[in-house]
């Protein structure tokens, strides 16, 4: 079965307005998003929108004209003003969700809860307008995926409401963990805080997958750029049904023949500590029946020669070969909980944002097991128990 997806080609970054003109140029009617947004019930705003061209490349321009000016909401007030909407649920449950992000970067970055929360410019109606106009315009579209390019960063520094602050946003780090960043060479602030929290919509980021292009829009952006049109592309299409990640990896290999098993031992262990994905052993019958090891090393592009450069120097191998690989995987993530007998650590897996397995982390694991005398696999059962009481509800 093929799904709508759109691909989000962000060579010059991502904003809340980009988006939004995005979407426009892709179907959505100007008139139908301002009828929906009407739902919020928020006075003083009107959408301008219009055709503008960067680079001789035509795409939609969408900026929000607002009465008010400089005023700060906390994340409740916004919280609470999307759920008594009119809104559709899907098209108010995503609108919530991109705020959530926004208010816990927010919180992580200053150090105070999400309820204490102030939002200076994304709390501004412009924002809410942006970032409730993309949930709408996703239903509306009939997006079913959203694949997102690595995200271009810039560099120095901005002035905002709170000071002057490097960039990236410390806010746009918080909400891009976990996820591929390149650097941009720009000064400029290509990705905002609203744009990365869309782009967190995405379940994978990476290179454009295999499709069938129904459409192609432009969202034009408020930067003249000398290096680059100031412009987002989306590409929608239907691709296979898949729920998994996809991402690209390098795989290394050596077969190591006269090498000594503690030296292979010390240096799978070696390999993980700087930064190798997976790190494997298998046994070999090689030439004149000696036997031998397969080491097999799985890394991101940017530790291939450092980590053959540890295989070469570490072991009896004269030689590493290396080729990419695509991978498919599971989203996961890390967490930390208190347990009786101290604090411990847990993977969680997710297929399409369902809670498959919670895989207890072993050190943690082994060190409580020590210390209170309790048998490994109850302490397992104790520190899974405990991760799925601190889950969301939802």
């Amino acid at each position: 079965m093929s799904i709508k997806t759109l691909y989000l080609d962000c060579f010059s970054g991502i904003s809340g307005d980009m988006f939004l003109g995005l979407l426009i140029d892709l179907g959505l009617e100007a008139s139908q998003l301002e009828d929906e947004l009407e739902k919020l019930q928020l006075p003083g705003w009107q959408l301008h929108v219009d055709r503008e061209q960067r680079h001789g490349i035509e795409g939609c321009r969408v900026q929000v004209n607002c009465e008010e000016q400089d005023h700060h909401r906390h994340w409740n007030d916004i919280d609470h003003l999307l759920a008594k909407s009119s809104l559709n649920s899907k098209t108010k449950q995503r609108a919530r969700r991109i705020f959530l992000r926004l208010g816990e970067a927010e919180a992580k970055v200053h150090g105070i809860p999400l309820e204490q929360v102030h939002f200076h410019e994304v709390g501004a109606i412009d924002a809410i307008i942006d970032l409730c106009g993309a949930a709408i315009g996703i239903e509306k579209l009939g997006i079913e995926k959203i694949v997102c390019s690595p995200l271009p960063v810039s560099r120095g520094l901005s002035r905002c409401a709170h000071g002057v602050l490097p960039l990236p946003a410390p806010a746009v780090l918080e909400l891009l963990r976990n996820t591929p960043i390149v650097d941009s060479g720009s000064t400029k602030e290509l990705v905002t805080p609203s744009g990365a929290a869309i782009a967190r919509e995405a379940k994978t980021f990476g290179v454009i997958p295999t499709m069938q292009i129904e459409n192609i829009g432009y969202g034009v952006g408020g930067w003249q750029l000398d290096d680059r049109p100031n412009l987002l592309r989306g590409i929608i299409g239907l691709c296979n049904d898949t729920t998994l990640q996809t991402d690209k990896v390098v795989v290394l290999e050596s077969h190591i023949d006269d090498g000594n098993p503690e030296w292979i031992g010390a240096l799978i262990e070696d390999l993980m500590n700087t930064g190798a994905l997976d790190a494997a052993c298998q046994p070999l019958q090689m030439k004149k029946n000696r036997p031998a090891a397969l080491l097999k090393v799985i890394t991101t592009e940017s530790l291939v020669e450092k980590l053959s450069h540890l295989i070469l120097t570490s072991s009896s191998a004269s030689g590493v070969r290396y080729y990419p690989a695509d991978r498919f995987k599971l989203e996961r993530k890390e967490i930390k909980v208190e347990t009786e007998f101290g604090p411990a650590a847990a993977k969680l897996f997710y297929d399409d944002g369902h809670l498959l397995r919670i895989a207890p982390e072993f050190e943690t694991c082994r060190r409580l097991a020590k210390t209170s005398g309790q048998p490994l696999p109850e302490i397992y059962r104790l520190v899974e128990g405990c991760v799925r009481k601190n889950l969301p509800k939802d």
